[in-house]
């Protein structure tokens, strides 16, 4: 059996959409964010339980 092409000639790449690539350029914002939120939040638990 022969193996198909992924694209025929005379044909459009069907192009798949990826999720993890539609929000990677967003890293460098978000990161840092939930950082700080997870910090300011970890910091009020440690003080409401002393």
């Amino acid at each position: 059996m022969s193996n198909p092409t992924p694209v025929q000639p005379g044909q459009d790449a069907v192009v798949e959409h990826d999720a993890v690539e539609s929000i990677v350029h967003l890293m460098p914002l978000v990161l840092p964010i939930v950082g700080g939120v997870l910090m300011l939040l970890l910091a009020s638990i440690a003080v409401f339980m002393a």
